[in-house]
């Protein structure tokens, strides 16, 4: 989860856009996070993912907003990056079904998931 003194290195890094996935009352979330972002001069996107229950409709917004955004560079986030590694894995998958083995490793970097976010994970593979 990026801090308010963050956003101006996000910005120098390149990046014009940035969706954050967490909830608003996950730990350490800005209230104002969308104004400090746009007052770097970059796109605000806020797609709350609930972490106990994520939703199908959460991720079809995300990939709406990666496509709609695939000429700019995105800095996506969450509160631990476990939202964010599952949906880049979903999202780099059906673009392209032969970076699976790519794409889960680099999720498993993060985390292994399980419980909810298994079921949620093979469920989008599936229907895709």
């Amino acid at each position: 989860m990026p801090r308010p003194e963050h956003f101006a290195a996000i910005r120098n890094a390149g990046f014009d856009v940035v969706i954050n996935l967490a909830m608003p009352t996950s730990d350490h979330a800005m209230p104002n996070e969308g104004d400090l972002v746009s007052a770097h001069g970059m796109t605000y996107v806020h797609i709350p993912v609930n972490f106990e229950r994520p939703e199908r409709e959460d991720f079809e917004k995300f990939q709406r907003m990666m496509d709609a955004f695939t000429d700019r560079k995105v800095f996506v986030h969450c509160a631990a990056n476990m939202r964010v590694s599952a949906f880049m894995y979903l999202y780099r998958v059906r673009k392209d079904p032969n970076c699976k083995a790519e794409a889960m490793k680099d999720m498993q970097r993060i985390w292994q998931p399980d419980g909810v976010w298994k079921q949620f994970i093979e469920s989008e593979t599936a229907s895709h």
